[in-house]
């Protein structure tokens, strides 16, 4: 029996999850801040790599609680996902 897409990404993230509820809250949002900071002050592109690992966090785990979110939950956390692709690739591509 083949496990979907889904239930194969859940799975291999399990480890990953429970890594990641180890750790002290304040620590996981200092590094998301640290991030952010960097997003915002570092140089072309490495602003925009930290913006893309900022969405690719956040687009991790809005699959993993896709099915759990309501519709507004959803269109928030898309937003987020839309805004930090968008100022990652403003940050990355050289402006004209």
């Amino acid at each position: 029996m083949a496990l979907s897409f889904r239930s194969r990404l859940e799975h291999a993230s399990v480890p990953w999850v429970e890594r990641l509820n180890a750790v002290p809250r304040p620590a996981a949002l200092g590094v998301l801040v640290v991030l952010l900071a960097v997003g915002v002050f570092a140089p072309r592109p490495w602003g925009g790599i930290a913006f893309l690992v900022v969405a690719a966090f956040v687009g991790w785990m809005l699959f993993l609680t896709w099915q759990r979110l309501t519709m507004p939950e959803r269109l928030m956390r898309t937003a987020v996902l839309v805004l930090a692709v968008a100022v990652a690739v403003v940050r990355i591509v050289p402006g004209g």
